[in-house]
């Protein structure tokens, strides 16, 4: 699933800025376990990533859970204490609006690992080793 229709380059520095300070926020909370949710508390979270879209209303953080948590109960889990983590990123962010957020599964790593293998792949390899002999 792709995370966004627009890229970085076209955000602007405040839009990046808001996101990752939204980013920091959410795992700030998450650590120290102010969310009052059993899944949550007993996973350790990593938020990869938070996106905003230009008008700074709508945020979409990616989450990767560690330790081997499952990733559909702790993005489920988030999105029932959407309210409560709404409300502390608007007290701590200080915007004339709070930002809506939505939490997805950071895929990113999964697509890594995917590219990764194609790489070691014996047809990749000899293709790679084939234009190493064209140079010489």
């Amino acid at each position: 699933m792709a995370k966004a229709p627009f890229t970085a380059e076209q955000q602007s520095v405040r839009t990046l800025k808001v996101g990752e300070r939204v980013r920091h926020i959410l795992s700030e909370l998450l650590a120290r376990g102010e969310v009052h949710d059993d899944v949550v508390s007993a996973s350790h979270i990593s938020v990869t990533e938070v996106r905003m879209t230009p008008d700074l209303r709508n945020a979409t953080a990616y989450v990767k859970p560690l330790l081997g948590a499952s990733e559909d109960e702790v993005v489920h889990a988030l999105r029932q204490n959407t309210a409560f983590l709404q409300r502390e990123v608007a007290q701590r962010l200080g915007l004339k609006f709070a930002p809506k957020l939505k939490f997805r599964k950071d895929e990113s790593f999964a697509e890594a690992d995917r590219i990764e293998a194609l790489l070691r792949d014996p047809k990749v390899l000899r293709d790679l080793d084939d234009e190493g002999d064209d140079e010489a």
